[in-house]
């Protein structure tokens, strides 16, 4: 007999905040009734990791589980190395310490965030209050990036067509996606200044919660030049569950579930 599950597996941190603002947004998710839905973590939180969801699913009969990434691009390393141990791919394409999973269960894997349409509109209502004159702003959307080969692209191409997304959301000059890693910053704001003279920078950081990378690291990156930021992460927003919900959908009717 099939039996559905589902496992949100997100990166983790050693902020209570930040896996409580994740735990809640996945508790808010709407599924069809009768599937489980347990929240992982790729490191940091003990008793809670990938291989703990996978035991549990297993535990409660589930043959079948829909595995959603909670995480920003397709570039993201961890995407490999996670599609790696759950047997989605045979080996992965950067080394890692990470071994395959044990599990009996097949796994189904969905897409993580890339430029979906519901991401785009959270990061314009958390970017809204910051405009004035949409006509006359830049938006830089600033993700964590990647310098691997191939990684670097997938991470560019999400940033810059969620950015695309957002342009359009807020009828605003001009809209980019600047990766940390590599650093792209000051290069950014130098093709910017050329392009779009006299506009005023938005800053727009895409990561799942706050924390070091919106409240440090990108303040200093961009130390020094006028713009303006609040610092608002995805997360908390309804949109959030919206998005697991509809990736959920989406592999569930790719698999030919009925409920």
């Amino acid at each position: 007999m099939v039996k559905y599950g589902i496992l949100i597996i997100s990166h983790g941190s050693r902020s209570q905040k930040w896996v409580r603002l994740v735990d809640e947004a996945v508790q808010a998710m709407r599924v069809p009734a009768g599937l489980p839905v347990i929240s992982s973590y790729l490191e940091i939180v003990e008793g809670r990791l990938i291989q703990d969801g996978i035991d549990e699913l297993e535990g409660q009969g589930v043959t079948d589980i829909v595995v959603i990434p909670l995480f920003v691009s397709s570039g993201s390393t961890h995407m490999d190395e996670i599609s790696y141990a759950l047997g989605v791919k045979p080996s992965p394409q950067l080394p890692t310490e990470m071994e395959p999973f044990r599990l009996s269960a097949r796994i189904h894997l969905a897409e993580p965030i890339d430029d979906d349409s519901v991401i785009a509109e959270i990061v314009y209502e958390k970017l809204r209050p910051l405009s004035e004159r949409p006509g006359e702003e830049i938006v830089l959307l600033v993700g964590h990036g990647s310098v691997e080969k191939g990684f670097h692209h997938a991470w560019r191409q999400g940033l810059e067509k969620l950015a695309a997304r957002v342009q359009e959301l807020g009828g605003f000059a001009g809209a980019d996606g600047v990766m940390l890693l590599p650093d792209q910053v000051k290069w950014k704001l130098k093709l910017w200044s050329r392009r779009l003279p006299g506009c005023t920078v938005l800053v727009a950081p895409l990561f799942l919660s706050e924390g070091y990378f919106t409240g440090q690291v990108i303040p200093e990156r961009f130390a020094g030049y006028a713009y303006r930021y609040n610092g608002q992460s995805l997360l908390p927003h309804p949109g959030v569950s919206l998005w697991m919900e509809r990736q959920v959908n989406r592999m569930l009717e790719r698999c030919g579930y009925k409920a």
